[in-house]
């Protein structure tokens, strides 16, 4: 399109007349974004958050954040009479007295899910594909932020209408802190304004849950979309899909639309599940007593790694200069608190940079990586997923141990064991699958694809007939290049090892290369040894009437 369209250049020429904006905006207007369904992944995460502050806003005009005791005589007959806490109260008020307050509660608690749901699958998908290479690496720690604070913006909002299975995730947070060397009595005193529970833990976790959290995730989306407009958008390789362009539509009329209606959607979803699925029913759980406990009780699945990782820990713990009287450091919580979440944190923070350090690659990168491609970083990334979600099922050893009629002391023995293995054999699993996959694009370039026509030869052997893959196709397949390596970990490198492989940490950062960087599985020039698969003419079409056979897959 060589023309700007009218509802583009009306509004631009009116604010160019009196701002001087009209080139900002023609240009911005129609700025491409990629057609791909992965794309989109991020977008719910931020459609989600808006659905969570306009219904978080609707909250707080009835919320009372007080831990303040009174006698609750409300429309919940069970409870009249019950003495509770304000913020309990007004939430009861709230889901029971406010119209339409237990259907925006319920859309605030799925929201809540869906946005840290949403933010983990995006990162994933900027993970696999290596979208997070240069020039990406800021918005990259930019989105581990964001992530790290949902958790926390969840555990703030999770706490706060102070039922009896809120209340025990408080307790839990209160014997992390404790756990803390030196500073752990410290902080909990400062939470809680005294002895637990107090009486200000509410009323903080308010104000970190509607003000200081929030305005943090604002101002972090705020950087996160500007870098990603500023540096452009990576793309899934492709025919005509180059690291100097973007194939896609343009934000004004056609992504405008597109995502315009995929927020509605997504309200729609949300607003669907809080209809007819029910979602923390405070009511039935009753308030917050430290007397009181609940069985099978189960934190928000984003927290439920962290509960998964206290049941497994064997009761360790470490008395300072050999009495208990001189401190004790409990193992049992410190290390389940602080070592998942610690592990996996880190590990996405320095992958970046630890890959541009082992591979030597310093080149921007704005085509998307398919995950077969880069085996080793998707074997990492699903060990990451098998560690994590071991620990998330874990976290319910006591009702899987109901239900299934096992004993808890074997689903915890068991869980020691697979926390180990199960990532283990998640590596290896995945590195094979993924070379099997790349051996798999070897022979579609070499062989064509099977079209499910069978020949019989003039001597009698039947065949699948296979037809050239289409040009997007094969654009697709042939995209991928092989992972760099430092100089001294290529074969044909000089015998005089160059700097960087030199002394001890040298010589690892070598190997390190050699078993990360390479090309496994070469593509190949895409012709099989009859020279009729592949074949292009001069003009760099296929010639006609030539049908690819395959008798033997390679390998």
């Amino acid at each position: 399109m060589t023309t700007v369209p009218k509802f583009i250049a009306g509004p631009s020429r009116y604010l160019d007349d009196r701002l001087g904006a009209a080139n900002f905006f023609k240009r911005n207007l129609r700025k491409i974004f990629p057609d791909h369904w992965s794309f989109l992944l991020g977008e719910i995460a931020l459609y989600t958050f808006i659905i969570l502050l306009l219904s978080g806003t609707f909250l707080t005009f009835w919320f009372t954040p007080s831990m303040g005791h009174v006698v609750y005589d409300g429309s919940y007959a069970p409870l009249k009479g019950v003495q509770m806490s304000e913020a309990y109260a007004s939430t009861l008020d709230i889901t029971f007295d406010v119209r339409g307050g237990l259907l925006l509660r319920q859309v605030h608690h799925w929201a809540a899910l869906l946005f840290t749901a949403s933010l983990m699958v995006h990162m994933l998908r900027v993970f696999f594909t290596g979208a997070y290479r240069k020039p990406r690496e800021l918005n990259w720690l930019i989105g581990i932020a964001l992530f790290t604070l949902a958790l926390f913006e969840g555990l703030t909002g999770y706490s706060l209408p102070d039922d009896l299975l809120s209340g025990a995730g408080l307790r839990i947070t209160q014997g992390v802190l404790l756990s803390l060397p030196l500073v752990g009595t410290y902080l909990s005193f400062f939470l809680f304004g005294g002895e637990y529970p107090g009486h200000d833990v509410i009323p903080r976790f308010f104000a970190l849950h509607i003000l200081l959290i929030p305005g943090i995730l604002v101002a972090l989306i705020t950087v996160h979309l500007i870098l990603m407009w500023v540096q452009k958008h990576t793309q899934m390789p492709g025919k005509g899909r180059t690291t100097m362009n973007v194939v896609g539509s343009p934000l004004l009329p056609a992504f405008m639309a597109k995502s315009g209606s995929y927020l509605l959607f997504t309200a729609a979803v949300l607003v669907g599940l809080s209809t007819f699925a029910q979602i923390n029913p405070i009511w039935l759980y009753g308030p917050y007593s430290p007397a009181d406990i609940s069985a099978g009780s189960q934190p928000d699945w984003y927290m439920g790694f962290l509960e998964g990782s206290l049941r497994i820990m064997p009761s360790w713990e470490i008395n300072l200069f050999g009495t208990a009287q001189a401190g004790t450091l409990p193992l049992s919580v410190l290390i389940p608190a602080l070592g998942p979440l610690g592990l996996i944190l880190t590990g996405l923070v320095l992958y970046p940079f630890l890959e541009r350090w082992i591979t030597g690659d310093r080149s921007e990168h704005h085509i998307a990586d398919r995950p077969r491609n880069n085996p080793h970083r998707t074997a990492i990334g699903v060990t990451g997923i098998t560690f994590y979600g071991l620990l998330l099922v874990l976290g319910a050893n006591d009702l899987i141990a109901t239900f299934f009629n096992i004993s808890l002391n074997w689903t915890t023995y068991a869980g020691r064991v697979l926390i180990f293995l199960g990532p283990a054999v998640a590596y290896l699993v995945t590195y094979r699958l993924c070379l099997g996959l790349q051996r798999s694009d070897v022979t579609v370039l070499d062989h064509g694809v099977e079209a499910g026509v069978i020949r019989r030869l003039p001597h009698g052997e039947f065949v699948e007939v296979h037809t050239p893959p289409s040009d997007d196709s094969e654009a697709h397949l042939r995209a991928r290049s092989p992972i760099p390596v430092l100089p001294g970990a290529r074969p044909d490198s000089e015998r005089v090892p160059p700097e960087v492989a030199r002394g001890p940490l040298g010589r690892l950062r070598v190997t390190m290369s050699r078993a990360y960087g390479g090309d496994q599985i070469p593509l190949g020039d895409g012709h099989d040894g009859e020279g009729h698969d592949g074949e292009r003419g001069p003009d760099g079409e296929r010639p006609a009437g030539r049908t690819p056979e395959r008798k033997a897959p390679p390998g």
